[in-house]
């Protein structure tokens, strides 16, 4: 290398030279946008792992797994973009051919069983439990692994027909062979676009299916535009240094596509109630209605008067017969069925004002009157002037 570029210190390495390179700039801005959604990808889990209690749709809960594992698989695309940042040796290509197919595959994997479940949610009423999805996923998964697996150790363990060695050989592989080992990846991509479609039709998953369909053509538009580029675009041009920010940012803006129109709506529906369940009316599942308290008195009434007439049984031979039979009076009987606040109760205050005024007027001394003299009476008193006379 001729020297650093602007923005990169002397000690850094010639690998690094595309995260501080001021001049192209991509790389900057593909690691800053990468950093962002490696941020997002762990406060969107955090986010997922807090509502699982808040989830009521009993069948909306079994894709959380699947949700949760679309976040790992795109926090895992968010790492690759560094993987096309970093300058081409043989350990960084390696990854490159591997991880690309293997991280889109979950991603898809993911989303077409979802798709599938809700196909057999809108045929059969139900869908498949969590762990038939969780195994459906990793089997479809599987598969590309095993694929990528056999096509690395084809390319890098058989070497070059003629036997002369190549020097990073995994960075050799032709582009159009690499396109070509992402086959079942695109056979993924299509079927959750299909599988999309039918359930649009059902009122209650039309937005799960708008999502997948959604995300499924826009990663559709976005691998067909890379593909072109990455192909045919770059050679036209004549500048083949260009594959590495091509591959770079349809990395990141597909794991964003995935974040903004698959994950996070998702997850917004969690929380959303069933419209199934039936609502309690008038709060009756906080508060129980009066009748109840009212017949569960009388019931605790009926059962102390059973529990007593069966105690004294006993002593009736030594009592004498009554005139006729009583009926015996309950407890409660002067109970109306309303709650203890509705009642008046006196307070402190009250009773005491009470009980002086009522002193007051029990202690009062009555007053003697003055006695009148009446002139024809010969001025002789009445035997009974006022109260004080007798």
């Amino acid at each position: 290398m001729a020297g650093a570029p602007e923005g990169c210190g002397p000690g850094v390495t010639w690998v690094y030279y595309n995260m501080c390179d001021l001049v192209t700039a991509w790389g900057i801005v593909a690691e800053t946008v990468a950093a962002a959604g490696v941020l997002a990808c762990f406060l969107l889990f955090v986010i997922l792992v807090a509502s699982l209690p808040s989830v009521t749709d009993k069948k909306r809960k079994a894709t959380v797994a699947l949700q949760a594992g679309v976040l790992t698989f795109t926090l895992g695309l968010f790492g690759l973009t560094f993987a096309f940042i970093v300058g081409r040796y043989s350990a960084s290509c390696a990854a490159r051919r591997f991880l690309f197919g293997v991280l889109f595959a979950g991603c898809l994997a993911c989303l077409m069983t979802h798709g599938l479940w809700l196909l057999l949610l809108g045929r059969r009423g139900r869908g498949p439990k969590s762990w038939v999805l969780c195994l459906g996923a990793l089997a479809l998964w599987l598969v590309e692994v095993i694929i990528n697996t056999e096509w690395l150790i084809i390319t890098l363990a058989r070497g070059p027909a003629d036997g002369v060695p190549v020097p990073d050989l995994p960075c050799s592989i032709a582009n159009l062979d690499f396109v070509a080992s992402l086959t079942y990846v695109m056979v993924l991509l299509l079927a959750v676009v299909l599988l999309a479609f039918p359930s649009l039709a059902r009122k209650r998953w039309r937005r799960d299916a708008a999502f997948l369909l959604t995300t499924g053509i826009s990663t559709m538009a976005i691998w067909v535009a890379w593909i072109l580029m990455y192909t045919h675009g770059n050679q036209v041009v004549g500048n083949a240094s260009w594959d590495d920010p091509t591959l770079a940012v349809a990395v990141v803006t597909n794991a964003w596509v995935f974040l903004f129109l698959y994950t996070i709506p998702e997850i917004c529906l969690l929380t959303k109630e069933d419209p199934e369940e039936e609502e309690p009316q008038d709060l009756d599942h906080v508060y129980p209605p009066r009748s109840l308290i009212y017949d569960s008195v009388r019931k605790e009434a009926a059962a102390a008067q059973q529990s007593v007439y069966i105690e004294n049984k006993a002593f009736s031979m030594e009592e004498p017969p009554a005139a006729g039979p009583t009926k015996p009076v309950s407890p409660y009987g002067a109970y109306n069925g309303q709650v203890r606040g509705c009642v008046y109760q006196p307070t402190a205050i009250a009773l005491i004002a009470k009980g002086l005024t009522k002193m007051d007027q029990d202690t009062r001394i009555p007053r003697a009157r003055t006695p009148t003299v009446n002139p024809g009476s010969g001025g002789s008193l009445p035997r009974s002037a006022g109260p004080m006379a007798s």
